[in-house]
């Protein structure tokens, strides 16, 4: 009896680390979806069901959730398939045997993931300050105009992709450069003998043998870029402001640092709105993890 319980005796801290740190919030979350609990109702709130999800899809709120939605899902698929479109050329490039240096070119390019995303975006916003940025003291220099990166509505989204891109790549290229090297050389070389064109090689044996690899990859980058929150946060903040309602979003806020600024900008501190928002998150990205569990074979194997 004691050999049995022993490992779920070890199991236990950490259970209770995960559902205390994860599983706890998770609940509260739901909880506060379905009440109007807010500042002007902390100790009187009361359930109300599902209002704060009408309220946002179909209520006051519908034009502001409309218009995040739609720039979270430009912002989704653009740094999703940019990332990886990237992190594919690069890792290409990289394991092509007759480069001179690779291992110090890979030594160079997976730099930007070594380094800490927080230190690395707030390093990004002083570069693209359009103040003192030096980025703009650059362009100046050359007697060319200055671009208001963090403060126009399109180039304030322009330097989150930018920014996202230097962050995400060096994992895209990994993950890529590590499916090039796990296919057989001798089905290249069979090919080439065979008279197979470069792009013929790449289109009908490497990109069919990397799609099991990629594939995941796509799935869990999108879920990923889709409740984003960091980069936004640190760089524009969710600005330029467009709008004086405090509950009307930045240009470039996305579903998660909307959700944040109700409940840490806005003076009512909608949480219960907020806790809708999260629910949706959670919906879309849950949904995603599933596709990726069944397209990855994970149920299968656990049952198996």
């Amino acid at each position: 009896m004691k050999r049995r319980i022993t490992p779920y005796m070890f199991m236990l801290p950490g259970l209770v680390a995960i559902g205390a740190v994860t599983l706890i919030p998770v609940l509260t979350s739901i909880y506060f979806a379905f009440t109007n609990y807010s500042t002007k109702h902390l100790f009187d709130y009361e359930f109300v069901w599902f209002n704060n999800f009408k309220r946002i899809l179909f209520g006051i709120d519908q034009s502001n959730f409309l218009t995040v939605l739609s720039w979270t899902l430009v912002w989704t698929v653009i740094t999703t398939l940019l990332d990886f479109v990237v992190g594919l050329v690069l890792a290409i490039l990289l394991n092509n045997p007759t480069l001179k240096e690779r291992n110090l070119y890979r030594t160079i390019l997976i730099y930007p993931w070594a380094l800490p995303a927080t230190l690395t975006v707030m390093v990004w916003a002083g570069l693209l300050n359009s103040s003192f940025g030096p980025v703009n003291q650059l362009l100046a220099a050359f007697n060319i105009s200055t671009i208001p990166w963090l403060t126009d509505p399109f180039w304030a989204r322009l330097s989150c992709i930018i920014v996202n891109l230097w962050l995400a790549y060096p994992y895209q290229m990994s993950v890529c450069l590590g499916a090039l090297q796990s296919i057989d050389p001798t089905l290249n070389e069979a090919a080439a003998i065979d008279g197979a064109t470069k792009w013929q090689i790449f289109h009908r044996i490497t990109m069919p043998l990397l799609r099991s690899a990629t594939l995941p990859l796509l799935v869990i980058s999108f879920a990923a870029n889709f409740s984003g929150f960091g980069v936004i946060y640190l760089l524009t903040g969710g600005g330029p402001i467009t709008s004086i309602d405090p509950r009307a979003p930045g240009a470039t806020d996305l579903l998660s640092t909307w959700m944040y600024k109700l409940v840490m900008g806005d003076v009512s501190k909608l949480y219960g709105v907020a806790s809708a928002i999260g629910i949706i998150i959670f919906i879309f990205v849950g949904g995603l993890t599933l596709i990726n569990s069944f397209m990855t074979g994970a149920f299968r194997q656990v049952k198996e």
